[in-house]
């Protein structure tokens, strides 16, 4: 693992629940690749997560990743949270059970194959790689609206 892979994810719902899309950009020794789709009925947390989980599922081997996300859901979700809802069995502090949790265990699966840091930006404020993120998410929902 010597050189860092960039990715950008973010997720769209036109309502919540809604028609959702995510995108994800994976930048690597110069390099770029797109991906981006979408589902019918879903949620903006689960277009989030499906973002992340889409990007990591795309990388061949172990990498370092730097993974840039405007949802604070998925980067606390995972960097702090998912260790007491795994110590838990899958349940909130409340006895709830997680919301998600299927995508959150694919998530937790993916992100131990990789030394991933975790970056929180702020959505639709000029970053770069989240806005082009964004685009590709809204890509997802408009992949959608023409299947229908």
């Amino acid at each position: 693992m010597s050189e860092t892979v960039e990715i950008y994810t973010d997720g769209a719902c036109k309502g919540n629940p809604g028609i959702g899309g995510w995108g994800a950009l994976l930048k690597y020794s110069g390099r770029t690749r797109e991906i981006f789709g979408g589902e019918a009925l879903t949620t903006n947390n689960r277009m989030e997560l499906t973002a992340v989980i889409k990007a990591l599922s795309a990388l061949k081997r172990p990498c370092k990743v730097k993974l840039h996300t405007d949802s604070r859901y998925v980067q606390q979700g995972i960097s702090e949270w998912i260790h007491d809802w795994k110590k838990r069995n899958w349940r909130t502090a409340d006895k709830k059970p997680v919301k998600n949790d299927d995508l959150w265990k694919r998530l937790d699966e993916l992100a131990s194959r990789h030394q991933i840091e975790w970056v929180w930006v702020e959505g639709h404020a000029g970053d770069e790689g989240n806005e082009h993120a964004d685009s590709l998410a809204n890509l997802g929902v408009e992949s959608v609206l023409l299947k229908e």
